[in-house]
This record gives structure tokens, sequence and C-alpha cells, in this order.
């Protein structure tokens, strides 16, 4: 949920704040000073509330405000840049009868944010954004809670109008979660699932969504203007790399086996090896710089695992006979490699393995 807010300017915002705070201790709340009654749990400000707002607005994952719609637009709306990256906006009336969802309500979570606190105040939630209201797909959140990422976000504004106005759509899949869609509720009427990808290439849909983690080839390219592209977390890189392997050289390793491949990076799930008895700088820096986490298997875990390329000089300095290929089927939990051990000379060695779904 990150970082939340709650801002209240009268008698009775200060009730339903502190109503809040009582069941989501985790909130902070911003009084003005003048209602100082020496409590510790508000935070009292003696700025106006204009500036405070803008300081919050910038600082925080999620602002609640308990007072009048019109006025927090007017506060909020210098300050506003993208949906990406504004913070959730939720506010209250003074007699906690309505939560309104305001900015943000999909990327930023305030339509889940205004669930919640709805719920916390027997109150009634106000969710006006499309897919909502009806009960369709979510173009730009879909899979999210997976961790899939959408490869390019041009066309998801696109996409979502299509969805939303019920024209036809047809989704592809071929790696990823399955269960990205309630098994109680049908998909909408104007979705369809196709089984192959050149089902969509048809002008019978006007929008496609595409879960792979394959790059497209050219022959596509119509067919990716009209459609938007998640990319689930389902492959494993396995590396065998020494002290000195630098971020770059692992990059441009790791790069170039999916390229070779046609798989994208934005579908890694994580790296995978060996555990040595000091973090390997190179690789480090690549996982912070990248947001990619590392995995490390013991020699005795690699050592079990069968592999087609056996190496006596690994075994020889590693005491395990494989690092790449054994430690990317370890972690994905699939005895069958997607992408043999690639050697980069002369520090680097890559092997790409499939998570394996349950």
């Amino acid at each position: 949920m990150g970082r939340m807010a709650v801002v209240a300017i009268t008698k009775h915002g200060i009730e339903i704040a502190r109503k809040l705070k009582s069941k989501m201790p985790e909130f902070d709340l911003y009084i003005p000073d003048k209602f100082n009654d020496g409590k510790d749990d508000v935070n009292w400000f003696i700025d106006t509330t204009s500036l405070m707002m803008g300081n919050l607005f910038k600082s925080y994952d999620g602002l609640v405000c308990i007072f009048s719609l019109g006025a927090v637009i007017r506060l909020i709306s210098p300050h506003m840049k993208d949906k990406k990256t504004d913070p959730a906006v939720v506010v209250i009336d003074d007699k906690a009868q309505f939560v309104i969802s305001t900015l943000s309500g999909h990327l930023g979570g305030a339509n889940a944010l205004a669930r919640l606190i709805a719920s916390i105040l027997n109150a009634t939630p106000v969710i006006t954004t499309a897919a909502d209201v009806n009960e369709t797909i979510a173009v730009d959140l879909l899979g999210r809670e997976f961790g899939w990422v959408i490869d390019d976000d041009s066309t998801v504004t696109k996409v979502s109008a299509c969805m939303v106005n019920e024209e036809k759509i047809g989704i592809y899949q071929d790696a990823g979660e399955r269960n990205w869609w309630p098994n109680d509720r049908p998909l909408p009427k104007n979705v369809q699932i196709v089984n192959s990808i050149d089902e969509l290439m048809s002008d019978d849909y006007k929008a496609a969504l595409i879960i792979t983690d394959k790059i497209l080839d050219n022959k596509y390219d119509t067919l990716l203007k009209k459609s938007v592209v998640y990319r689930p977390k389902t492959l494993v890189a396995g590396i065998g790399l020494h002290w000195d392997t630098g971020k770059d050289e692992i990059m441009n390793g790791i790069q170039t086996t999916l390229k070779n491949a046609n798989l994208s990076f934005k579908s890694i799930r994580n790296i995978a090896t060996i555990n040595r008895e000091a973090i390997v700088k190179g690789l480090q820096e690549f996982s912070d710089g990248y947001n990619i986490p590392v995995q490390y298997f013991g020699k005795e875990q690699l050592s079990k695992i069968q592999v087609p390329n056996p190496s006596d000089m690994v075994k020889r300095f590693e005491e395990t006979a494989s690092v790449s290929e054994a430690s990317s089927m370890l972690s994905a939990n699939n005895n069958t490699l997607l992408i043999e051990k690639q050697k980069f000379p002369p520090n680097l060695t890559v092997a790409v393995a499939r998570v394996k779904m349950n």
C-alpha cells in the first residue's frame, strides 16, 4: 500500500481521521495546529493547507483528504503530473458517508484504498473508472499482482477504450500465470481467448492483449499497434562468473543470450548463481541497477542437478560441475533448460530456464 497521509481540517474530520488511525495505525495524520489537543497521534501543522498538501502530494504514496472534493482538486491540481507517478488520492465527506476515489484509481491504487476505507467507516465507496464500473478487464492492471509489466504503454489508452466500449478484443497467452481472471466470473462478452497469435491479426479484433515472454518479429508490427503486450516474470537467468565480473559484462551476456532466443529481458524473474563467501560486486550492482533479485544456491545443491553440459574445470574451481545451468534449473523448478550454457569469455556463462508454473 505504501505510505499514506490523512489530512483533516474540521472537527468532524478529525474524528474520522482518528477512527481510521485506530484501524490503520500506519496512516500518518496531518491536522492544523489550531486544533492541537496535545496528543501525539497527529502531525500538527502550522503551514497553510495549500502548502501542506503540496508537500504531502510529493512525499506520500497516497492522500486521504477529509474535506470537499472541489477543494481537494484545487489544492492538488498544480502538482499533478501523470497517472504513473501521481499518488492515490481519496476524498471523504465530513459525515463519512462517501469515500471517493479521486486520482490514480488504477495504477496508484486509489480504487482499492477507497474500498478499504469505506469498509472501515461503513461508508459507500465511489468508483468512477470505466473498467470497474463495467466490471471488465482493467488493461493497465492485468497481471500486476503477479509482477507482470507492460512492454510498451503507448497503446494502453487505445486498448482500454476498446475494452470499455465493448469492442471485440482477443487475448493470446503462451507464458505466465493463467489465473489472472476470477474463476467465478465469465470473461467480458466482448473478449475472446485465441489459440494462435496469428488469429489476432484479423480485422475482426479491434484490439488485443498478448501475454508472452517472447519478442515478436516484424510481421506482427501492425498487430502491435492495436495491442498491449504483457511480460510475465517467467525466466530465470543462471550465471557462472568470477569475482571480477562487472555489471556491464553481466548485462551484455544476459541481453545477448535472450536476444538470440527472441526472449524479453523484462520477463526475467531473477538471477540464479552459486553462493560464495562474499557478494560479487558486479552482480550486486547489476541486481540493484535493474531491480532483479539474485537467488543463491550452495555447491551441494547444485551438484545434485543433472545438466546437459557439465564441466570438469568448473568442478575443479567451484566443487560442482555446473553453476549457470544447474542454478537456473533449480531456481525455476524445471529440469529442462530453455537455453543451454552460453559462454562469454573470459568470465561469464549464462543459461536460461522457464519458471515451472503450478
